[in-house]
């Protein structure tokens, strides 16, 4: 979710400081809330499916869920 639709503004760090790069649905406390999702992929079917739930056409769910595998949690380090 883009942080400025986050209704919480934006996840918290350990510290409870707001976090700059996660949304509160994703992480809170300074920790994923879904540490059981391990890649992009999943991460995105798990988004299609709470945005189809919520009333999204399977178009939408698709389209607002593109950008997963380029977010900073996603993206693959190289050295």
């Amino acid at each position: 979710m883009p942080l400025d639709k986050d209704p919480q503004g934006g996840g918290t760090e350990a510290d409870g400081s707001n976090s700059s790069k996660y949304c509160s649905y994703c992480y809170a406390g300074g920790k994923f809330t879904q540490p059981e999702i391990k890649t992009a992929k999943d991460m995105q079917l798990f988004c299609r499916k709470v945005m189809r739930e919520g009333g999204h056409s399977a178009f939408t769910a698709w389209l607002f869920t593109l950008s997963i595998p380029s977010l900073e949690r996603w993206r693959k380090k190289t050295i």
